[in-house]
């Protein structure tokens, strides 16, 4: 069935839409397939999983990778100025009521004998705006999902242009937001202030927290719930003033200080963790508002032994060297050669795909919007998009020094798994390649690529790894990170590595849809990041990668004999629908989210063993739970780590969950109390209910 861009409606796009496949299609004036009875009305449970063919970026490795700056604190000379500064009893400003209290602030309670180095919060500004971003300065060549030129709307001609800037909800206006450098000893308090309310000029496009709020999350601190950054303690917050669920956030003109102490767990130094971000987390826009620009980028630095300075004999002279200039104000780090890596996948609206979805549209096109981000709340698969980009830049080029280099991953898409290897070889067009349709995503192949070098891992989302895990490649899930360090003086074969030699980071994960991975591809080899290999680094590489990085924390008393035990607390991820909201697609327990019902509530300073399982169906599940991270005991009955999961050895805040899969994992719940949430990292799931509240109690 033909499209107005000259592609193909497949069967299985009809099918997406849940009505009964071709039977149930009309067509436009147009000619694109479309249900029956599509635009009666806006949004709601009839929908169409149709997506657009970006066009196709005809320069891409041109251009240089984004590495955000670290944010300076703000001197304290100046938050004494502020009409409301931070305090124990100042969490927030809310219209319509009184401010939050902190349940802690640094040195109080079972923090006071931790060893500060300072008792005062660095304080740091964010500020939610709404801004453009642009994902290539290339030209770019319109194309339709066979691969074939095509005359956009407005358009009379095929010739490539330009893209016009996407408009996103940024902290601070960009896209990836700040970079916070954090230390343990120091506590970071940021305050969020939500201008959303100003458009700036930009068209909002129609996705996106329909009053404008937000709630950030930072993911996973041990933090208290009011700076948690969830709907369960929105639920709590908010609720009183009339905002219901998917309203329970920060409106414009309203503020949030959310305080990450810089303390672990339990006063714990195998406690710490290494790298954090924080997005957005508003109840049913999750997705949309993360997919909009709200993700920013906290590395840790443990002053003890993992302090960014490869020179320190006390600590494990990972790579890494700090710098410092005249007037750089205290508490502000900056960390040459390791660097973090944000992945997102993107599509760009082609002004004839339909835009309706669960929350809103009728079916309508917008011409307008030719070469801007698109997104559907989608809840069946998910999202992916046919553009992958780094630190928000599509394609782009890092040139490094030889030496090692610390690398931060993280994947911070909607739904997308990637599968990350370093390779040499010559990209091409896939369409030149002869591909079409969900063969195009990613734009472009490395046909003779061959892997080059290996990468050595140090860390996943819970910390430094026990020891090292060399691999020729890794997979990443939505909100997961993983550490590597990479020698860019040699290959994996031995020889050295030379001035302008160039290798590409690739994804070998094909995933045509959210719902998981395709059949092993071995033609699928999308370069995402060309390295290129630079000059000598000015100073020497004193940096090593030694055989054990730190004594991996205690598992609960009794966790391993609890294995084999009935009684265990199980949730289940399932399929499934909810007669008390229209939008529920997912189900935990067979349980839609309610965040005034806690599925269960676990003593402060306890521990547990639970067990999340795969209800199974053909999908995938990237299961996070919020506050502490937890370790994992066994994968299908099977004891961890196993070939697939090497770094199970370390602690870790997703379970990455195959099809019909059970994890049993152990974790505690210490520090705080107050509401919290567990939920499925696919965020079009999330969105669609796949969540459960539960509860730290005294």
């Amino acid at each position: 069935m033909d499209t107005p861009d000259g592609g193909r409606l497949t069967r299985r796009d009809m099918l997406k839409t849940g009505m009964g496949g071709a039977a149930a299609f009309a067509l436009t004036a147009g000619g694109l397939a479309v249900p029956r009875g599509f635009g009666s009305g806006g949004g709601g449970s009839v929908y169409i999983e149709a997506f657009p063919t970006s066009p196709l970026i005809l320069r891409p490795f041109d251009e240089a990778l984004p590495i955000p700056e670290p944010l300076a604190p703000i001197a304290k000379t100046v938050v004494d100025t502020w009409s409301s500064p931070p305090g124990p009893a100042n969490q927030d400003s809310v219209d319509g009521t009184g401010a939050w209290r902190h349940q802690l602030w640094p040195g109080q309670s079972v923090t006071a004998s931790y060893p500060w180095a300072t008792a005062t919060p660095d304080v740091y500004q964010i500020k939610l705006q709404v801004a453009g971003h642009d994902f290539t300065s290339s030209m770019v060549q319109p194309i339709n999902s066979s691969g074939r030129d095509v005359v956009p709307p407005g358009s009379s001609n095929t010739n490539p242009r330009t893209l016009p800037s996407s408009t996103i909800y940024g902290f601070n206006g960009t896209f990836p937001g700040p970079r916070i450098n954090a230390q343990y000893g120091r506590a970071a308090l940021v305050r969020l202030e939500n201008h959303l309310g100003e458009d700036n000029g930009y068209d909002r496009q129609d996705f996106g927290s329909p009053n404008y709020s937000f709630i950030t999350h930072l993911h996973n601190g041990h933090t208290a719930s009011e700076s948690d950054g969830n709907p369960a303690h929105g639920y709590q917050r908010f609720s009183p003033l009339g905002r219901e669920t998917h309203e329970a956030a920060y409106e414009p003109g309203e503020w949030v200080d959310n305080l990450y102490l810089g303390y672990p767990a339990g006063g714990d130094d195998r406690e710490k963790q290494s790298f954090f971000w924080f997005h957005d987390h508003v109840h049913g826009h999750t997705g949309a508002n993360v997919y909009k620009g709200m993700v920013g980028l906290m590395p840790l630095y443990d002053p003890k032994i993992d302090s960014g300075d490869e020179t320190d004999a006390n600590g494990l002279r990972l790579p890494g060297v700090r710098r410092r200039s005249p007037g750089d104000a205290d508490g502000y780090l900056k960390v040459d050669y390791d660097i973090p890596l944000a992945f997102f996948d993107c599509r760009l609206d082609d002004g004839v795909t339909p835009h309706k979805d669960a929350h809103n549209g009728n079916g309508e096109t917008h011409p307008e919007w030719w070469g801007k981000s698109y997104f559907r709340h989608f809840p069946n698969h998910g999202f992916v998009g046919d553009i992958f980009t780094v630190n928000g830049k599509a394609y782009p080029v890092l040139e490094v020094k030889r030496r090692k280099y610390r690398l931060r991953f993280l994947d911070c898409s909607i739904s997308r798994i990637y599968r990350f290897t370093l390779m040499t070889g010559h990209p091409k067009a896939a369409r030149d390649l002869g591909y079409s349709g969900d063969e195009l995503q990613g734009q472009y192949r490395l046909p003779d690529g061959q892997q080059c070098m290996r990468l050595v891992q140090i860390a996943n989302e819970g910390g430094l790894l026990p020891e090292p895990v060399v691999r020729d490649d890794f997979e990443l899930w939505p909100a997961k990170r993983r550490e590597v360090v990479v020698d860019f003086t040699k290959y994996m074969d031995g020889s050295p590595t030379r001035t302008g030699d160039e290798i590409y980071l690739v994804n070998t994960m094909k995933m045509t849809t959210g719902r998981m991975w395709d059949s092993p591809d071995p033609g699928y080899k999308v370069p995402v990041m060309k390295i290129v290999i630079g000059d000598e680094p000015p100073e020497p590489d004193n940096s090593i990668i030694p055989a054990k990085l730190r004594d991996v924390p205690d598992l609960v008393p009794g966790a391993l004999q609890a294995v084999n035990e009935k009684g265990i607390p199980t949730f289940e991820l399932q399929r499934g629908g909810s007669n008390a909201d229209p939008e529920t697609e997912w189900l935990i327990n067979g349980l839609a989210f309610d965040p005034s019902r806690p599925l269960i509530s676990v003593k402060k300073d306890s521990g547990a063993v639970w067990r999340i399982r795969n209800g199974g169906g053909g999908w995938v599940h990237p299961m996070h739970l919020h506050m502490e991270e937890h370790r994992v005991l066994t994968r299908n009955g099977k004891p961890a780590p196993d070939a697939r999961h090497p770094d199970d050895t370390g602690k870790e805040d997703v379970v990455a969950l195959d099809p019909s899969e059970e994890v049993l994992i152990s974790r505690r719940f210490r520090t705080f109390v107050g509401p919290y949430v567990a939920h499925c990292h696919n965020l079009a799931h999330e969105d669609h209910n796949m969540m459960f509240a539960w509860a730290i109690v005294p």
